[in-house]
């Protein structure tokens, strides 16, 4: 579980935010741990028609979520499948992405950036040194060049985070997910899964980790990770001889694509922090109660994690970080769709593994209810 403080951190990062059409509330709390290893993305503007909002739940370290914190959404904007309308492939290739990018000189040199105060300074530095263009970019369309330099056969980090995103645009919802973070969607005060918690007790994730040649001790891959998809934690990762969504650990994440109606209420993305201490239906009905009380939907989320946190350390649950992201929807939901069509199916069920049909108006694509 981890090493706990005495007294938990309960200072909160809050922030909210709407448009026309979406109205959103995020809450971050670091809680009884010793370090905060969440990260979180929100953007009403992925562009013009599109949002985007994601939960990153680190384990081993904090880097690789704050990496996928600051460049997952822009790589989803830099696949060819986002120019032709396709969210939900876009999605799938930036998860993969992230992988790709974490390696060689570049990869250590930005996870070092985002690292503590020290492994800032030597990133920095050695970007002043290495870099072919003087330092970072924050340009949405840098290729990610090759840097030669002491670290260019850095093989990527061995720490990870778990990703659930989101994608709004007009009445197309794609959620995506690797790990065990989830998306839940109320529906007439229904609580829906639009994600499955990837545990390595799944018969599809054993049989892939025991295939890539790891095995699976008290619920953990190979004794260490409660979890079978996460990003980074390059250690399960190194089989040359199979490709990345067959790996012991894989960052092949499941996409869900649904039709959003005017029954949908809201849309909550969250870590397992949250999850570990209330149902969906007991989050749904939790929120249901104070969203028109609140005078924002971050005091709603803050609401939450002060609810989930424990009073001590001694039961576990509860003294998790928490990270919880709320979007409601603004009635009546644009009747627009795009040039595609409202359902649409990311890529291949063969190849990513993932269940990849889109929801109907009545009820989303998903079990009712994920058990914790």
């Amino acid at each position: 579980m981890g090493v706990y403080l005495s007294t938990p951190k309960t200072e909160k990062l809050s922030e909210d935010g709407e448009n026309d059409k979406l109205k959103f509330g995020l809450s971050s709390m670091q809680g009884w741990r010793a370090t905060m290893e969440d990260a979180h993305s929100a953007l009403l503007d992925l562009d013009n028609d599109t949002a985007f909002f994601g939960v990153f739940d680190g384990h081993g370290g904090k880097v690789v979520a704050k990496f996928c914190a600051k460049y997952l959404h822009r790589e989803v904007l830099n696949t060819e499948a986002y120019a032709a309308g396709d969210l939900g492939a876009a999605v799938h290739r930036a998860y993969f992405r992230m992988d790709e990018m974490m390696r060689g000189q570049r990869g250590w040199r930005e996870l070092q950036a985002l690292g503590d105060k020290i492994n800032q300074f030597t990133g920095i530095i050695e970007g002043l040194i290495w870099s072919p263009k003087g330092g970072d970019s924050n340009d949405r369309h840098d290729d990610w060049a090759f840097e030669e330099g002491p670290h260019s056969d850095f093989t990527g980090p061995n720490c990870g985070s778990t990703a659930c995103v989101a994608l709004i645009r007009n009445r197309q919802l794609v959620v995506a997910n690797a790990g065990d973070s989830r998306c839940v969607i109320s529906r007439n005060g229904q609580a829906y899964s639009l994600s499955r918690d990837h545990k390595p007790e799944l018969e599809a994730e054993r049989e892939r980790i025991q295939s890539a040649g790891g095995y699976i001790q008290m619920g953990r891959v190979n004794g260490t990770l409660n979890l079978s998809r996460a990003i980074g934690d390059m250690e399960f990762k190194q089989n040359k001889f199979l490709s990345p969504d067959k790996q012991i650990l894989t960052a092949n994440p499941d996409i869900n694509i649904v039709e959003l109606c005017d029954d949908d209420d809201f849309l909550v993305l969250a870590c397992d922090g949250i999850w570990d201490c209330m149902s969906n239906q007991q989050l749904v009905d939790f929120i249901r109660e104070h969203i028109n009380t609140e005078e924002s939907l971050s005091a709603v989320c803050e609401r939450v994690l002060d609810r989930c946190l424990a009073p001590s350390t001694m039961g576990g649950e509860g003294c998790d970080n928490m990270t919880m992201i709320l979007v409601q929807f603004k009635k009546p939901i644009t009747q627009t769709k795009d040039a595609s069509g409202a359902e649409q199916s990311a890529g291949d069920t063969d190849a990513s593994g993932a269940e990849q049909s889109a929801g109907d108006t009545e009820r989303p694509d998903v079990a009712e209810e994920n058990s914790s």
